[in-house]
């Protein structure tokens, strides 16, 4: 009964389509590692840093590796993409039970958390306020806690969708123009500056990694002296 209700729900449809976009993306490496490797070796290394670090890691990845535009944007399009038709269904699965895994009921309550500490400016001013949030690059942005707090204020599933990915897209390009130039501009000083742009970004990610840890734990500590 779960599983033909998952079948059957929107966010069912959009996390198949997110798995077999994956399975793709996958198949499509392979065929480039045949190919050419050294090339999708590239394109391998700015996918991680999409999805461990986000988006601006990928991109100046792309861009200090000499990447044109039409190169960088559309894979980190794509990238972000998987992003929210995996995640964002998983949470709203995980959600209302229909998914019962030990692993997914952290993630939910993680999300949850961070959905519902961030979505003030979302509540207020509706549809406007969720594109404001996933293109503004903050700590805990970005489109796949967008979409969660899209489904908490109750949009429906396909405009949640829709409007977390024109905000992505946007913004996608938008940072690309910009951090395609810092690249370019930081290679007039030494053809390794541009790397350091990189370095940069991931110190910055990693440091507000660390202190929304340190929040957490902090508010948790407090919490239980309570």
């Amino acid at each position: 009964m779960q599983k033909r209700a998952i079948l059957e729900s929107a966010e069912g449809y959009m996390l198949v389509a997110g798995l077999v976009l994956a399975g793709l993306l996958v198949v499509g490496f392979g065929i480039g590692w045949t190919l050419f490797p050294d090339r999708i070796l590239q394109y391998a290394a700015m996918t991680g840093l999409n999805l461990l670090i986000g988006p601006g890691a990928g991109m100046s990845f792309g861009y200090a590796s000499g990447m044109s535009h039409l190169q960088v944007v559309p894979l980190n399009m794509l990238v972000e993409t998987l992003h929210v038709l995996v995640f964002y269904p998983l949470f709203v699965l995980g959600w209302r039970h229909l998914l019962d895994l030990p692993a997914l009921k952290s993630f939910v309550a993680r999300m949850h958390e961070a959905a519902e500490s961030r979505g003030g400016l979302v509540r207020k001013f509706g549809i406007a306020g969720l594109l404001v949030f996933v293109f503004v690059p903050f700590w805990m942005t970005g489109p796949v806690v967008g979409s969660i707090i899209g489904f908490l204020i109750g949009l429906r599933p396909w405009v949640n969708l829709a409007v977390v990915l024109v905000a992505t897209y946007v913004a996608i390009s938008f940072w690309a123009l910009l951090l395609n130039e810092l690249s370019a501009w930081a290679a007039t000083f030494d053809r390794l500056a541009p790397w350091g742009l990189l370095v940069a970004i991931v110190l910055i990610a990693a440091a507000g990694h660390l202190l929304h840890r340190r929040r957490h734990s902090h508010a948790a500590s407090v919490m239980k002296r309570s």
